[in-house]
């Protein structure tokens, strides 16, 4: 994979956050972490992610909130998002009417299609 993509994993929970950066960088990729919703929309503005993976339920600011933070900020309007749950929401399935997410991936998750669905996204 190209090592020049970087993708920004939003999830409250610190085990995803760390499984996911450790088997990204394995792939070649760069991850940064945030841990809720306020943090993760900042970081998408100062990290213009190449790809964000978005987890729904989160303390605070949840991933709805965050995405339509992530959806104001000029660098990152178009950035592909993939919401991360336990369950699939009607939310979601109407994020995806309005072309506002690129995937939905379900909790407990594999990793490899994880991977796979990133590289589909990204062409890589």
């Amino acid at each position: 994979m190209d090592a020049q993509k970087k993708i920004l994993v939003i999830d409250d929970e610190e085990d995803i956050q760390k499984l996911l950066k450790i088997r990204l960088e394995q792939e070649g990729l760069i991850v940064v972490t945030a841990g809720d919703g306020d943090s993760g929309a900042k970081a998408a503005e100062s990290e213009a992610p190449d790809l964000i993976l978005l987890d729904i339920m989160m303390p605070k600011v949840d991933g709805y909130s965050c995405l339509k933070e992530i959806r104001r900020i000029q660098k990152t309007k178009d950035t592909p998002v993939v919401m991360l749950s336990g369950k699939e929401e009607e939310k979601v399935r109407d994020l995806f009417a309005f072309q506002k997410i690129s995937g939905y991936i379900e909790k407990p998750f594999e990793l490899d299609n994880l991977v796979a669905k990133i590289k589909e996204i990204l062409k890589i």
